[in-house]
């Protein structure tokens, strides 16, 4: 499959195309994600288990949404039946990108706890053993702690690289999962410019979103949802016969 490598300045026109498909029917896109947003809470207040299964679904739901994005931009009607799509299409393996995802953050949440608390713990023990004060012990463990984050997060980015695309790579070309997320991966490192561009403007738009007590988010996700559809298709070009059939929405 083509990986295409973008201009820098795509990275805008994926945000500026999310909001034009978003105007096509903002109650029903907004309804969409409220309603989302409230499995989301319900299930996550589950003890343990709740937040998982939602790791375990959320890419279902994105599928669901990619779905819902093609089908506005072909001109169909925009559906809340487009909330639980993606249950309808290789749902196997986009749980399984879930899955993946969730054990990537498992490993790198447990690399970041490891070497944070051996900082802690190695600067504690040296303090005592020098007769350092326990004020500056704790500096250094902070120091320790802090080098912990900034591998945390070089390892969170490629995580994030290869889960970025994958919904939409499994459930609109019938990728396995693995597939998925190694040509997610591939796509996001040729295009680390737009990225870029992607990341900062989309940062900007948050802030500003979260001023009038964060009401502009009902527009902002899913304009940014929008926005990963299109760079989907911008970097992944392909005929549209290769692609999913659209899906037969619930009555």
């Amino acid at each position: 499959m083509e990986v295409r490598k973008v201009d820098a300045g795509r990275g805008w026109q994926w945000i500026v195309g999310g909001f034009a498909l978003f105007r096509k029917n903002p109650p029903i896109w907004i309804a969409l994600f409220v309603i989302y947003f409230l499995i989301v809470i319900v299930v996550s207040i589950i003890p343990v288990v709740g937040p998982l299964v939602m790791t375990l679904l959320a890419p279902v739901f994105t599928a669901g949404f990619m779905l819902a994005c093609r089908g506005v931009e072909a001109g169909e009607e925009l559906e809340l039946g487009y909330l639980i799509a993606g249950f309808k299409h290789n749902t196997g393996q986009l749980v399984t990108v879930g899955g993946l995802y969730l054990v990537g953050s498992i490993i790198i949440l447990g690399l970041m706890m490891m070497s944070g608390g051996g900082a802690i713990l190695g600067s504690a023990a040296l303090g005592q053993m020098q007769g350092v004060e326990p004020n500056e012990a704790m500096v250094g463990a902070m120091g320790g702690m802090l080098i912990a984050l900034l591998v945390a997060f070089a390892l969170l980015i490629p995580l994030l690289m290869a889960y970025w695309f994958a919904p939409a790579l499994v459930v609109l070309r019938n990728m396995t999962a693995m597939d998925a997320m190694k040509l997610s991966f591939v796509g996001c490192l040729r295009n680390m410019w737009p990225f870029l561009v992607y990341g900062v403007i989309a940062f900007i738009l948050m802030m500003i979103a979260m001023i009038p007590f964060g009401l502009g988010m009902l527009i902002l996700v899913p304009v940014l949802n929008a926005s990963i559809y299109l760079g989907y298709k911008d970097i992944f070009p392909a005929e549209r016969e290769q692609e999913t059939e659209s899906p037969t929405l619930p009555a």
